[in-house]
């Protein structure tokens, strides 16, 4: 696959990955769909907003570049074969990498921790100390009282960010290698010269070869 495919490829995944996670990240904030309990009663995994800043915006941006960088070239002859937006693709892929692992880490610590809730008279992180057993015992879950269903919620939710981060991991990681390759060797496909017309590229890896040719043909002479 070329890399400008590959590129557009991956940030047609990554831009849907990133919204699912900015939605995911606004449903925290509302607790069974209501606004009542979002003042006081949230606990800090959710205004961390880690599915909003790392998964959503961080992501967004390097979806965004790897599109662009799998765009033909614009430039006509001598074009630098999408070089300079697999550049600036590296860098975006990085920072989305840094992004999701921040997401990761936070939904991984809401799931473990628990939601913050109204259980034996007193609001408090009360499935804190089980260290995570509780997600395998559905009926402690009903022991929270307020806000209803909370625990469902965030559960639900928070699991669906680490299963979005880790996919946005692994496709900014491919983004990032792939990227790479497209910066030294170019694109495989044809670029488009300004009068519209498709002109024939040869990424630099074979240019360099073909000199090496061209020159050991000389010395021979």
């Amino acid at each position: 696959m070329c890399t400008g495919k590959c590129a557009r490829f991956v940030g047609l995944s990554l831009i849907p990955l990133s919204l699912v996670c900015i939605v995911a990240n606004a449903l925290l904030l509302v607790p069974n769909a209501k606004t009542t309990w979002t003042k006081d009663h949230l606990s800090l995994q959710v205004w961390l907003m880690a599915g909003f800043i790392g998964g959503g915006l961080m992501v967004l941006c390097p979806g965004i570049a790897a599109v662009r960088a799998g765009g033909k070239g614009c430039c006509g002859t001598g074009c630098c074969g999408n070089r300079c937006r697999m550049l600036r693709s590296v860098f975006c892929s990085a920072f989305g990498m840094l992004g999701a692992i921040y997401c990761l880490s936070v939904s991984g610590a809401g799931l473990r921790t628990g939601p913050k809730c109204f259980m034996n008279d007193s609001w408090g992180y009360h499935f804190e100390e089980t260290a995570g057993s509780y997600l395998l015992n559905r009926t402690q879950w009903s022991l929270c009282v307020e806000p209803p269903g909370v625990v469902y919620w965030n559960v639900t939710l928070f699991s669906l960010l680490v299963a979005a981060s880790c996919l946005e991991i692994l496709l900014c990681g491919v983004q990032l290698v792939n990227a790479c390759i497209g910066v030294f060797c170019g694109d495989c496909r044809k670029e488009v010269g300004r009068c519209g017309m498709e002109l024939p590229r040869k990424p630099v890896c074979s240019l360099a070869a073909s000199s090496l040719s061209l020159f050991r043909q000389g010395a021979g002479q």
